[in-house]
């Protein structure tokens, strides 16, 4: 008998995913009792406190080694189910990816609506910024990861997706207001910025890459604004001045709704595609997409 059988595993994912037991017994149509009764029997054949029942439910030290198995034999399973066959009559499998709000916004979707529906396998998408999302391969969280880490994940592959372009920009009358003589390091600094969040470094380095970043050490006044949508918008009403993806932000320089600040300093982010090692026909097939789509949007490093 397995050490680990294939339920208590579903089980134990299903929990971590949707946060409760409770939550998970609906997702998988049984009674929390029989869920509370599979998590106890999986931490009595590991040896380990597996799971921390706060609300949401997280995965301890020992558990996400168990939530790293738990999806790759989900994976497994689903890519059996496709080389038999078995279209929509196999098990469904959930891929986690993680990925950064602005490719979110700008091109992946895009990608994710590429994907062959005869995969059978559906998206949990997990925002978070690019230099922190590795966390979230180490975990087991997530099977993939749109990242600016190029150094692998243990048992993870890695590769270039190319480069994403961020124009610093304001609003004609934010610029009449704040940079009428011109622009620097320190007036930027000066000048209400908007940032996405807290994780958000992008107007800083900004700042810091200007001859003049010395006269700016200490930040200046802040809005967090954690949408991408609502950011651009945050930055056209006149708020601040911030980092916009150039692809969203060129037909508004264009057309003169937002004014470039510094032309001649792109701000160019690398990005990266990391993924589990596990040989996989759907994650095989969802690299390809989103190599092919992250062409069509980022530029070549």
């Amino acid at each position: 008998m397995s050490q680990f059988p294939s339920e208590q595993l579903l089980t134990f994912a299903t929990v971590l995913s949707e946060g409760t037991l409770d939550a998970a017994a609906r997702r998988l149509r049984i009674t929390p009792s029989a869920v509370s009764q599979r998590l106890k029997a999986l931490e009595q054949s590991s040896g380990r406190v597996l799971l921390q029942r706060s609300n949401p439910a997280q995965a301890t030290e020992a558990g996400e080694v168990v939530l790293r198995l738990a999806r790759q034999v989900a994976q497994l399973e689903a890519d059996a189910s496709v080389e038999l066959g078995l279209g929509t009559d196999g098990p469904q499998l959930a891929v986690p990816i993680v990925v950064n709000a602005d490719s979110l916004a700008v091109w992946f979707l895009q990608a994710l609506a590429r994907v062959p529906s005869d995969l059978n396998i559906t998206f949990d998408l997990h925002r978070d910024d690019e230099q922190h999302s590795t966390s979230m391969l180490r975990s087991g969280t997530v099977m993939a990861a749109v990242t600016a880490t190029p150094d692998p994940v243990q048992g993870c592959r890695v590769e270039s997706l190319g480069v994403m372009r961020y124009r610093a920009v304001a609003a004609p009358v934010f610029v009449d207001r704040w940079f009428a003589d011109g622009v620097d390091g320190g007036k930027l600094n000066t000048a209400p910025t908007v940032d996405f969040d807290r994780k958000d470094t992008y107007q800083w380095a900004f700042v810091e890459s200007w001859p003049d970043a010395s006269k700016a050490q200490q930040k200046g006044p802040r809005h967090y604004v954690p949408a991408s949508q609502d950011f651009g918008d945050a930055i056209r009403l006149g708020l601040g001045w911030g980092l916009i993806p150039e692809v969203q932000c060129g037909p508004d320089i264009a057309e003169g709704r937002l004014i470039e600040l510094a032309p001649e300093r792109p701000f160019d982010v690398p990005l990266y595609w990391q993924r589990w090692k596990t040989a996989s026909r759907v994650l095989d097939v969802l690299s390809s997409v989103v190599r092919e789509v992250s062409a069509e949007y980022l530029r070549t490093p």
